[in-house]
C-alpha cells in the first residue's frame, strides 16, 4: 500500500475565509447605509445586525462595537471600495506616490481629498460628537487624528525626496501643515463659506504648493 493513502488530509480554509469576508462586507455595507440614512446616534448595533442578516454577537466578533463600525466605514470610504484597506494600498495613495513631480503629488492629493472628504468628514465629526459622552468614541477620534498625522509624515518624506521642499521647513512642519488643512474642521469651515469640494481641492493644492515648495517655476508672460 502506498504511503499517500494514509496521509492526513490537509485542511483547506479558503471557503471559511471567503465566507467570513462576505459576512464582514455585509456588516460594513449595512453600517455604512444605516449611518448615512439615520446618523450615528440613531443607529444601533442591533440595526446593523438585522440589516446584514447576522446576530449582534457576529457584529461584535467580526468588526467590534459601534465606534469600531464607524471607523471601519470611514476607512471604506478612503479605500473607495467594499472593505477598508491599509493606507499604502489605497488607489489615491498609490497615485500620489506615482506622480512625477512635487507639484503633481500635491495636486493629486488635493484632488483626492476633494473627492473623499465629503464622505469621510461627516463620519469623523459624528465620532467626535459622540466622544463628548462616550469615552470609546473620543479615543477612536483621537486615534484617527493621530493616524492622519502619522500618514502626513510619510507624505512629507515622499515630498522631501523630490528635492522641491523648502529647506527651511522640517518634515514635521510640512506634515503638520498638511494635517491641519486636511482636517474635518478646516473642510467644514470652507464648506460653511460656500466652497464646493472642487474649490476646496483647488485652494488646498494652491496653498500647499505656494507654502511648501521652493523655486516654484514662474508663469510665462
Amino acid at each position: 500500500m502506498s504511503d499517500h493513502v494514509n496521509a492526513p488530509r490537509r485542511y483547506d480554509g479558503s471557503r471559511r475565509r471567503a465566507a467570513a469576508e462576505r459576512t464582514r462586507e455585509a456588516i460594513l455595507a449595512a453600517a455604512r447605509d444605516l449611518f448615512a440614512e439615520h446618523g450615528y446616534t440613531a443607529t444601533s448595533v442591533q440595526d446593523v445586525a438585522a440589516r446584514a442578516g447576522v446576530s449582534v454577537d457576529t457584529v461584535y466578533t467580526t468588526v467590534g462595537r459601534k465606534p469600531r463600525l464607524l471607523l471601519a466605514v470611514h476607512d471604506m470610504a478612503l479605500a473607495e471600495g467594499p472593505a477598508p484597506l491599509p493606507a499604502e494600498q489605497r488607489d489615491y495613495v498609490r497615485a500620489v506616490r506615482a506622480a512625477g513631480s512635487a507639484e503633481e503629488m500635491l495636486r493629486t492629493y488635493a484632488t483626492a481629498l476633494g473627492r473623499l472628504l465629503p464622505r469621510t468628514v461627516p463620519l469623523a465629526l459624528a465620532l467626535r460628537e459622540a466622544g463628548r459622552t462616550e469615552p470609546e468614541c473620543a479615543a477612536q477620534y483621537q486615534a484617527l487624528s493621530d493616524r492622519r498625522a502619522a500618514h502626513m509624515r510619510l507624505l512629507a518624506a515622499d515630498l522631501r525626496a523630490t528635492g522641491r521642499l523648502r529647506e527651511d521647513l522640517g518634515d514635521d512642519q510640512v506634515a503638520d501643515l498638511i494635517w491641519s488643512l486636511n482636517s474635518p474642521e478646516w473642510f467644514t469651515l470652507l464648506a460653511g463659506r460656500g466652497y464646493p469640494p472642487e474649490s476646496y481641492a483647488d485652494l488646498l493644492a494652491d496653498v500647499l504648493q505656494r507654502t511648501l515648495l521652493a523655486d516654484r517655476p514662474q508663469a510665462k508672460a
